[in-house]
């Protein structure tokens, strides 16, 4: 029996899925204070609801992960600390993050997400780290097609230059 057969949680991380977690952990803590930081900076409730699920997203998967350092005897990386709730009127005007900004943001980091998250699956030999992943990019999609939704109901979507000219069919 091989060192990487029984049990996945028994066998040892390799460098990448070490780096893949503490990355994860290390940027969800920064965005994290980013985006406590944006919801003082919204005014809209819809952008707030999403604002506050990302930050719980994240909490949820620091959790895990946390975890998995920890087990393994990897050292977690530094938090920031919590933000202050604070009073949008006492955000001077010019000194704001608009809506359409922090959502657009927002869908930026969402798409980051699930770029790192498809990464760690294809690079894990072990299979539970992978799954855990494959969890996270489900949450990130679901998150991202919420902004969507959003970006497009509010008129913040920005699109690209459209094709609208179509090829004649013989």
């Amino acid at each position: 029996m091989g060192v990487l057969s029984g049990n996945p949680k028994d066998e040892p991380l390799h460098y990448g899925e070490v780096f893949a977690l503490w990355t994860n952990l290390a940027t969800n803590n920064g965005l994290i204070a980013a985006y406590q930081t944006f919801a003082n900076h919204t005014g809209d409730k819809d952008l707030v609801k999403i604002i506050e699920e990302s930050i719980q997203c994240m909490k949820d998967e620091n959790k895990q992960v946390e975890v998995i350092l920890k087990i393994n005897g990897i050292g977690l990386p530094p938090a920031p600390p919590e933000r202050p709730v604070a009073r949008l009127e006492d955000i001077p005007a010019g000194a704001r993050f608009n809506d359409p900004e922090i959502s657009a943001a927002l869908s930026m980091d969402c798409a980051t997400g699930l770029v790192a998250c498809s990464k760690a699956m294809g690079q894990c030999i072990r299979e539970d780290i992978a799954l855990m992943y494959g969890q996270f990019h489900l949450s990130k999609a679901q998150l991202g097609a919420k902004l969507l939704r959003l970006n497009k109901d509010k008129g913040w979507l920005i699109p690209p230059p459209l094709h609208l000219k179509f090829p004649d069919k013989e």
